[in-house]
């Protein structure tokens, strides 16, 4: 197999283990609490970045990046932990893991406003389809549903607030990190930060009791093995694989994760969820293809 090759599987398994993401946090939620379970989730995870990874030299990062770069990451990871522990069930963590999947569509649409990424008329109804199929999926049963929607989230609006922050942060973190990172990768360090954060604030909490069961630290150690190899293996593959298939790819995340996130806490979805969760990769989709065809027409002129 040719390493181009080779790259790439090892790229899409990272699309596989960012899919379980969010039935494992929030299993290991149920266990450990939502900020005590999320800060030895990102300890571990921590642990084999840097046994996989390396140690960190901060001389060897811009100061720039580390400074943006900490900020939006960890703030981002905090979100996204956070958002999932604190639903009120499991339905709720799959929903709130849908909003955190609108990051793709505010990633192109930061990028064409603040990169002059190059895009076309489609951005528009790419969007839009995001959009709706977030509303889609929030209205429960019955589809698009307003009321339903509102009050859906009034129930918790802690959690879909946080995920919604969330995919917004994590849209600046790419577009801004992507102009000044100078080509290094400072995921070790960040999620040693997050880890600190966390536990600084489990301790400002009181701290409390954690079920160290044995499902508890299966859960634990999965969770923490798809964070911290998940983005190990992205890298990898963004750097020597084929770029195209893995951005194809991971804008089938949000479908990927509710059916892995509806086996593992046993929540069934309804037909309006998946149709909701369709719209939302659709959507990314359109967006993608519409800066893809920008760039095939400069190539092409």
């Amino acid at each position: 197999m040719k390493n181009t090759n080779k790259a790439t599987m090892i790229g899409l398994v990272a699309v596989l283990l960012w899919s379980s993401i969010v039935g494992l946090i929030r299993s290991v939620s149920d266990h450990l609490s939502p900020t005590g379970g999320a800060a030895m989730m990102y300890s571990v995870a921590s642990v084999f970045l840097l046994l996989s990874v390396g140690h960190v030299r901060l001389r060897d990062f811009p100061r720039r990046y580390l400074a943006w770069g900490s900020l939006l990451f960890v703030t981002y990871e905090l979100c996204l932990s956070l958002s999932i522990g604190y639903a009120h069930s499991a339905r709720q963590a799959i929903e709130v893991g849908m909003v955190n999947y609108l990051w793709p569509t505010f990633t192109i649409v930061a990028a064409i406003l603040f990169n002059r990424q190059k895009t076309n008329l489609l951005i528009v109804p790419g969007f839009l389809l995001s959009i709706v199929g977030i509303c889609w999926v929030l209205g429960g049963e019955q589809g698009f549903d307003l009321a339903g929607m509102l009050d859906n989230v009034r129930d918790n609006p802690l959690s879909y607030g946080l995920a919604f922050a969330g995919a917004l942060i994590w849209a600046a973190y790419c577009t801004v990190t992507a102009r000044i990172a100078g080509g290094k990768n400072g995921v070790t360090l960040f999620f040693i930060l997050v880890s600190a954060s966390l536990w600084i604030k489990y301790l400002l909490e009181g701290g409390g009791a954690m079920d160290f069961s044995f499902d508890a630290i299966v859960y634990l150690l999965l969770a923490a093995g798809a964070m911290g190899f998940g983005y190990g293996a992205w890298n990898v593959g963004i750097l020597h694989g084929n770029v195209a298939i893995l951005a194809g790819a991971s804008y089938f995340i949000p479908v990927f994760s509710a059916a892995l996130s509806a086996l593992l806490l046993r929540a069934p979805l309804s037909l309006a969820f998946w149709q909701g969760a369709a719209m939302v990769s659709g959507g990314a989709i359109l967006c993608w293809l519409a800066t893809r065809a920008k760039r095939a027409e400069r190539v092409a002129a």
